[in-house]
């Protein structure tokens, strides 16, 4: 019979009842796997030694799956780290010293339990916002006479000459956008950080022809900070019109859990987890 391996959601604190009625991809239950007197331990559940495979509905559907059941024991114990999709760890079947693949991942978390604790605290009561602001072309140069001059000659053009005129207004939108985003990048960058322990920015996930983009970050935040930086967002919006503001979270701290180069996967490649909520505007 084929040995079964694990598949590792996240590292927690090791509180027994974490995972109590939890399930997780495809419906199932979770359950935590100690490292005895290391206080740490892995949220898994067992599995075939493959990766998930399928059509992309289907990994998006596992994957939002994977990251309900994180938050769910995130909440349960006040930090974690979280794993990406598809980490796998597999029983070694060597000839001489075959081991589970649960004697395998109580040997990775006790050789690193003391670096895993560090971070688990690091991150304690701590959560992600992701944030994105981009400027709203248009509004951007609405005060622009060069701009109101071309939408106004354009009402009575050929459409020849209508396409020709677009062509020269969204040049100016485009030149008038940007430099407002770049007046705006280092101000906002700035006020976030004053609310929050850390920034990392991160390529832009919604991209508008009709917009141009100032910040995309995700933000670690203590989690009694978290109106904070949705008071300044709403700042940021009142003092500029033209911001256009999209404010995710809270979730986990993926982006600061730091485990992508040192996590004990043996198949597949990770993939981002999505976020579970939305909020702002």
């Amino acid at each position: 019979m084929t040995e079964r391996a694990l598949y590792v959601y996240a590292v927690v604190p090791h509180r027994p009842a974490a995972a109590a009625g939890v399930t997780g991809v495809d419906g199932r239950p979770l359950r935590l796997l100690e490292a005895p007197g290391t206080g740490v331990a892995a949220l898994v559940h067992d599995a075939d030694p493959a990766p998930y495979q399928g059509t992309d509905e289907e990994v998006r559907r596992r994957v939002a799956e994977q990251d309900a059941a994180v938050v769910a024991v995130w909440e349960r114990t006040g930090t974690a780290l979280p794993m990406t999709f598809n980490v796998l760890v597999a029983p070694d079947t060597s000839a001489g010293a075959p081991r589970s693949a649960e004697e395998r991942l109580r040997e990775w978390l006790a050789s690193r339990a003391d670096g895993l604790r560090s971070r688990l605290d690091a991150l304690a009561d701590r959560a992600e916002l992701r944030v994105e602001i981009t400027v709203d072309r248009a509004e951007a140069a609405r005060d622009d006479e060069r701009a109101r001059s071309l939408e106004a000659e354009m009402a009575d053009r050929s459409p020849g000459l209508r396409r020709l005129l677009a062509r020269q207004l969204e040049q100016i939108r485009r030149e008038s956008s940007e430099r407002l985003a770049d007046a705006l990048y280092a101000d906002v960058r700035h006020r976030l950080l004053a609310v929050a322990e850390d920034l990392r920015e991160r390529s832009r996930s919604v991209r508008d022809a009709d917009e141009s983009n100032v910040l995309s970050a995700a933000l670690l935040v203590r989690k009694p900070d978290i109106e904070a930086v949705g008071a300044v967002l709403a700042a940021v919006r009142d003092e500029q019109p033209a911001a256009r503001i999209r404010f995710l979270g809270p979730w986990p701290p993926y982006s600061f859990a730091d485990l992508s180069d040192d996590a004990p996967h043996e198949d597949g490649p990770g993939r981002d987890a999505p976020a579970p909520t939305a909020a702002g505007s």
